[in-house]
């Protein structure tokens, strides 16, 4: 499995404005061949491979200023980004209901403020330095110190990040599978107040509150600061600054420095109770589509849930857990207790199903007034998705435990 490992470089960092001279030289290529394949393509119908792009801007200056390994990858970057247009242009011409609008042409980068990702294989990566640890790449010489074994390193990137650029050292590792239980599995609801509530098909398992308000807090926070800024940005008729660009790299490190524990303590938690199936539930286009207030919806999508599912399925797969991704429509309003049926979400559906119970704020009122907190009640639910059979047999009869809670 690929891994990778980030060093952040700041402005007042020494290496800044050499990265940011060759960032940009990357940019300059990347506009000039996408101007060769888009003038081919728009006036000609014909898409120029990155071959043809090559013999034709080989002698260019923008291809000349960096190391030839390097503008070979800013050519398969950019081959790359046109195979996906063309990928998202069939996917849309026969499903265009999975689209919010039509997928456009690759653009080109801002001509002063752009900049682009910087690519450097092996063979631009001086072997002298890595076996001292040192990541040393042509033309930029030393940027950092690894962990990894040198052996396991594939590439080095430098990623442009608005005010600062990050140093992705990309390694290969092998799984280290735990001793589990594919049969059994826990699911997991992701929420806001809640980031996600755990439930296992295992008897005894006490489900598992993961807190989310650290997350919405940092969100709450970052907001306010940004509408301060707004204005004065608004009146100078621009759409950025150096300081709404540092108030947003610090609230996405912040965030990130979150979601990396809460993955790392369920996977752990996986791996201690012997479970080896993850059920997350997730809807398509659910952030596009959320209809829960102004507050609620700002709250709610502000929070990267997909960023977090991807972290949870690496880390799932380093353990030998296998992760299912199941559609949770309709799980917080139907009724674990009393089993109620869990339609399949059907955009087309007009009437609209009828469930046992009923939500009231952070508790799930079953039949017979019997109690189950909300997030553990469409939690079960999910595990419900994922295995329709978990559980069956007798329904439940007492309200469920007191969910605990997973410190972070």
């Amino acid at each position: 499995m690929r891994l990778v490992e980030q060093h952040v470089i700041a402005r007042t960092d020494p290496r800044f404005q050499r990265i940011d001279e060759a960032a940009f030289a990357s940019k300059n290529l990347w506009n000039a061949a996408n101007y060769l394949v888009r003038q081919s393509f728009i006036f000609q119908g014909i898409y120029l491979t990155k071959v043809a792009v090559y013999h034709q801007i080989k002698t260019h200056q923008a291809y000349q200023a960096l190391p030839r390994k390097v503008s070979n990858q800013v050519l398969l970057q950019l081959h790359q980004a046109w195979v996906s247009f063309f990928e998202a242009m069939q996917a849309w011409r026969e499903h265009p209901e999975q689209f919010t609008r039509r997928p456009k042409l690759p653009r080109y980068k801002h001509k002063t403020a752009g900049r682009n990702l910087l690519v450097f294989e092996m063979g631009a990566i001086w072997n002298s330095a890595l076996k001292y640890r040192e990541i040393a790449v042509s033309e930029l010489g030393f940027l950092c110190f690894t962990r990894q074994d040198p052996a396991s390193i594939e590439q080095v990137r430098i990623v442009p990040k608005g005010d600062h650029y990050v140093i992705e050292v990309i390694y290969q590792t092998q799984p280290q599978p735990a001793s589990v239980d594919p049969h059994l599995f826990v699911a997991a609801d992701l929420g806001v107040n809640v980031l996600a509530a755990l439930t296992s098909n295992k008897p005894g398992f006490v489900p598992r509150l993961v807190n989310g308000r650290p997350i919405k807090s940092v969100n709450q926070f970052y907001n306010k600061q940004r509408a301060h800024l707004q204005s004065p940005l608004a009146k100078a008729n621009r759409q950025t600054s150096r300081q709404r660009d540092r108030i947003t790299t610090k609230r996405n490190r912040r965030v990130l420095q979150y979601l990396h524990p809460a993955s790392r303590r369920i996977i752990a938690l996986l791996v201690q109770e012997g479970i080896g199936t993850l059920i997350i539930g997730k809807n398509p286009l659910w952030k596009q589509g959320v209809e829960m207030g102004k507050r609620n919806n700002q709250s709610f999508v502000q929070i990267p849930h997909a960023r977090f599912i991807e972290l949870l399925t690496y880390k799932a797969e380093l353990a030998g857990i296998r992760v299912i991704l199941t559609e949770e429509s309709d799980t917080s309003q139907a009724s674990f207790l009393d089993r109620d049926p869990l339609p399949v979400y059907d955009p087309a559906r007009t009437e609209e199903p009828r469930f046992s119970g009923r939500r009231l704020g952070r508790w799930y009122q079953a039949s017979g007034k019997r109690l189950i907190h909300a997030d553990v009640n469409g939690s079960y639910n999910i595990g419900r998705k994922g295995v329709p059979n978990a559980f069956d047999g007798p329904g439940i009869g007492a309200p469920a435990v007191v969910p605990g809670r997973l410190a972070v």
